[in-house]
């Protein structure tokens, strides 16, 4: 009976501090969405790897994108996308060709550059992990795991500055052993941007095919 008892205390103990680990994590990432939700607008530079050591593949990209609202423009392997709040445009320089699109980047089930700082607040269990010195930065990670059981990710570790209430980086997991990292190596915000900067203008590109989709 007495083992019992303190079997039971254990187990509320735990389940309290793993309760409150949740709520330290969900604080964290609250913080992380106000503060991205403060800025006018924000310029990324990053970096991507993609390693599975299973297949022996090991890439690394370079890419930068500029946010302001839900408009964005990424540059990522040689390829520009537009999103200027209506339509989606795909530049590919290396096969001259455009493709504009009607998709509805308001959905919450289309992944964009701008919802990649704030996805995290719906379809994931997360709780705190480890801390980390990089750099003389306090980096602090917290562990994400996908709620929907057809996720193809196991689990995603989102760094997060200290300081800052940057994201630093991401790290998803894959089920079949694929791991990508997303590392941030510039966060300017509230940069003096062009009028024009979330147009397309076609007169630029007037050797490309463009492929209207509906």
């Amino acid at each position: 009976m007495i083992k019992k008892a303190i079997l039971l205390s254990f187990l509320l103990l735990f389940t309290f501090s793993i309760q409150a680990q949740d709520q330290k994590a969900k604080n964290l990432l609250d913080q992380v969405t106000s503060k991205v939700k403060s800025y006018d607008n924000i310029v990324i530079d990053f970096k991507y790897s993609l390693n599975n050591s299973k297949e022996n593949i090991n890439q690394d990209s370079k890419g930068n994108v500029t946010m302001k609202d839900n408009r964005y423009v990424l540059n990522f392997m040689g390829v520009t996308k537009i999103f200027d709040g209506r339509k989606t445009y795909t530049i590919v320089p290396e096969d001259e060709e455009i493709t504009i699109s009607n998709l509805n980047e308001n959905d919450d089930n289309a992944i964009t550059p701008s919802k990649m700082l704030t996805f995290f607040n719906h379809g994931y269990r997360y709780s705190m992990d480890i801390l980390q010195n990089v750099r003389g930065r306090k980096i602090q990670y917290i562990k994400l795991v996908p709620t929907n059981s057809r996720d193809q990710r196991k689990e995603i570790l989102l760094g997060i500055d200290v300081q800052t209430k940057h994201i630093y980086n991401l790290i998803e997991i894959g089920k079949k052993g694929t791991k990508t990292t997303l590392t941030v190596n510039s966060f300017k915000t509230n940069q003096p941007l062009s009028k024009n900067q979330f147009t397309f203008a076609e007169n630029k590109y007037p050797n490309y095919y463009i492929n209207k989709l509906d």
